[in-house]
């Protein structure tokens, strides 16, 4: 590889194209009209505007994303995440155009990528997977029967996509026959399959993902897990690594499992293979897996020491992977993401599109922060509303935390409404503190917001 097509926007795309820097290759920008001041286009060797504002008329559009990597003479394909990062499609697309996807083949995605494959191929390792539907569905009529014999409750689940589209919960059959054709249609609009299947809904669950490495020669890693608990409506809101929801035999099995996972699949690259740990029993459960680098994998990287961005583009290159074997334990101290958003926590996290008049992220040798953001920066309406990533480390989760508050404390942003208020109230919040959360925590602990301070 010599040339990098980056084909995404914001901070995964600067990420990508320090990246590539690192690795001693080129990188081409792509952007839309909405994106033209956006600094990945400036970090870049090359920039190409690929349409309008809107996501399906121009980062959305594989034709496009193809020509310009030819006409500027990349011969590879970085895709990020969301976009077009697990579109099977649009890698066997590349793959025909002679370029190199940066991620694993088409067919390794089709198959992971339909979670209802994904839970056949696991289930058949031995890897205990969420009890649930073997098939799929559209209609109420052929799905009744597998609902009643999965029980209730039940989670309806898009088949190829996440992030909370095409989910719904159901307690009853009146329930689910009112839900199915909503979390189909939402499904269809979203991913453009309306296919769904149902697993057993468990009230009090952790979540929690292991990233997971590849290499075409058959080796295959964990580089050990991060706990994604603290979401709303199924969108993660802060990750941390290690799961301070496990004890060092639980990890140990959940990561040689999801390693396990990689090896019996073939799987190239990096992902994240996702489970569910039930608060009542302590067993772990395989829901999913991610084909893709993750939003939170600068958590890994400043646990663990290595560069995954960088890794993922030896591994395309054709060469061994350099993460060695994961010993016992994972390295010592303690890191927390907090999702930095261009939401108002105190209008049910409406999105706050508009331009940042202030910005002022704080600064410390024991963070990291991962943004496009500027001073005058005008945040588009368009895109997925998450502005930066403040990643702290401390020596222990108690240090990590009193980091953290500190550091939001001095985060300054004015002109638009943002979440830092939201997360300096969890930073702080005994429930969080006591690691006494589980997925569904916001909800039930106090609707929208569960601090008892309200957002600035």
């Amino acid at each position: 590889m010599r040339r990098v097509l980056i084909a995404n926007r914001g901070e995964i795309a600067l990420r990508a194209m320090r990246a590539c820097r690192k690795a001693g290759l080129e990188s081409v920008a792509v952007h839309s009209e909405a994106d033209a001041a956006s600094p990945h286009i400036w970090a870049a060797d090359a920039a190409v505007c690929i349409g309008p504002p809107a996501a399906a008329m121009s980062y959305l559009r594989e034709d496009v994303l193809i020509d310009v990597a030819r006409r500027t003479g990349c011969d590879a394909v970085y895709p990020g995440y969301g976009f077009l990062s697990e579109r099977a499609g649009f890698a066997e697309r590349c793959r025909s155009a002679g370029l190199t996807f940066i991620g694993p083949s088409p067919e390794v995605i089709a198959a992971m990528g339909d979670k209802a494959e994904a839970r056949r191929r696991v289930a058949a390792l031995g890897v205990p997977v969420v009890p649930g539907s073997t098939g799929t569905f559209r209609t109420v009529d052929e799905a009744v029967e597998a609902a009643r014999s999965v029980g209730f409750p039940l989670l309806m689940k898009a088949t190829a996509g996440g992030g909370g589209r095409g989910m719904r919960v159901a307690r009853s059959v009146e329930e689910f026959r009112t839900l199915l054709p909503q979390a189909v249609a939402e499904a269809e609009a979203a991913f453009g399959n309306g296919e769904v299947y149902l697993e057993r809904f468990f009230d009090r669950v952790r979540h929690v993902e292991v990233q997971v490495f590849g290499d075409r020669h058959g080796t295959a890693r964990h580089v050990w897990e991060r706990d994604c608990s603290v979401q709303r409506r199924h969108q993660k809101l802060v990750e941390e690594a290690p799961s301070p929801a496990l004890d060092p035999a639980a990890r140990r099995a959940m990561c040689e499992a999801a390693a396990a996972i990689v090896e019996a699949t073939g799987y190239e690259g990096a992902g994240t293979v996702e489970f569910i740990v039930d608060e009542n029993s302590g067993r772990f459960f395989f829901i999913e897996m991610n084909t893709r680098i993750q939003v939170e994998h600068p958590v890994t990287e400043m646990l663990t020491g290595h560069d995954l961005v960088v890794e993922q583009l030896r591994v395309a290159a054709g060469e061994r992977l350099s993460i060695p074997a994961a010993g016992l334990a994972p390295p010592p101290g303690h890191v927390i993401e907090w999702r930095i958003c261009a939401e108002d926590p105190a209008r049910n996290f409406q999105p706050s599109p508009g331009r940042i008049t202030t910005w002022r992220p704080p600064k410390a040798s024991w963070l990291r922060f991962d943004s496009h953001v500027y001073p005058g920066y005008a945040v588009p309406p368009h895109y997925d509303s998450m502005i930066g990533k403040l990643i702290v480390r401390g020596d222990s989760r108690s240090q990590c935390l009193a980091r953290s508050a500190a550091a939001l404390d001095q985060f300054l942003v004015e002109g638009i409404a943002t979440t830092i208020p939201f997360h300096r109230d969890l930073a702080r919040h005994p429930d969080f503190v006591a690691a006494r959360v589980h997925t569904r925590w916001i909800e039930d602990a106090a609707g929208s917001m569960p601090c008892p301070a309200k957002a600035a």
